[in-house]
């Protein structure tokens, strides 16, 4: 099975002068992982190069593939994602997947940007303080979710409402509130985060309606489930598409 022309152009535009020694050692592997990831999945749902290299960065970083992570990181910067945005890409993640999960890919994406001559550190993109941060990010929560936020903070007991103010402060404040990536992005971010990392079905539905919210309706999501496919497998996919059809029923 030789690599379509459309899976090598595709490549090529990826890794330009990339020479695969798996190409050498496994041919077979590679001409089906080609032809599947760089063409037959690419033929369904309207995502841009740019985003869906952003969204692959992000599942990599949840499933804590640093290896392929910086592999892609070197597509991403080819394909017009900058240096902010990777960062920030990064930054987002650490919430949810936790610093333990991030904390090497911050030194590996450090490392790739330095060899490509960027000084860091990076601009700032920090919004707020802290006396504000609570304020701001709640007020991007409610942005997202609307009233689902006080019901959250009426539900929760005295032992446990430190936990929504974390929320609030730190996950939302902290990281939601900065520039470099909008907020539509951001959520479409958390979305591949989440269903990358498997087992936060009932987070995963949560901000699939957060992105219908702000606009990222569910054939756009599906499309970023296909993207990603290839580099989550089947099992995670598929419950994601559950969840989708769960928030959000109907065709699509």
């Amino acid at each position: 099975m030789p690599i379509t022309e459309t899976a090598q152009k595709n490549h090529d535009a990826l890794f330009p002068n990339h020479q695969s020694t798996l190409k050498r050692t496994d041919p077979e592997f590679i001409e089906v992982f080609d032809n599947f990831a760089f063409d037959e999945v690419l033929r369904h749902g309207a995502v841009e190069t740019k985003t869906r290299l952003m969204v692959i960065l992000a599942s990599l970083i949840a499933q804590h593939t640093l290896a392929e992570y910086k592999v892609m990181l070197g597509a991403a910067l080819n394909v017009g994602v900058t240096p902010v945005e990777a960062k920030e890409i990064l930054y987002h993640s650490v919430p949810y997947v936790g610093v333990a999960k991030a904390f090497e890919f911050l030194h590996a994406t450090n490392d790739v940007l330095a060899t490509r001559g960027v000084a860091l550190p990076l601009p700032g993109q920090s919004t707020t303080t802290p006396d504000n941060r609570f304020e701001k990010g709640l007020a991007v929560q409610k942005a997202i979710f609307g009233d689902r936020i006080d019901a959250m903070y009426a539900q929760s007991t005295p032992s446990q409402i430190h936990i929504q103010e974390f929320l609030s402060a730190n996950c939302f404040g902290d990281y939601q509130t900065r520039t470099g990536l909008d907020l539509k992005t951001r959520e479409l971010l958390t979305f591949a985060i989440l269903l990358s990392l498997g087992g936060c079905e009932p987070q995963l539905k949560g901000h699939i309606q957060g992105n219908t919210n702000i606009g990222n309706d569910k054939t756009f999501l599906l499309g970023v489930v296909t993207q990603l496919l290839p580099f989550i497998g089947y099992p995670r996919a598929l419950n994601a598409i559950a969840c989708l059809n769960d928030v959000l029923p109907g065709a699509s």
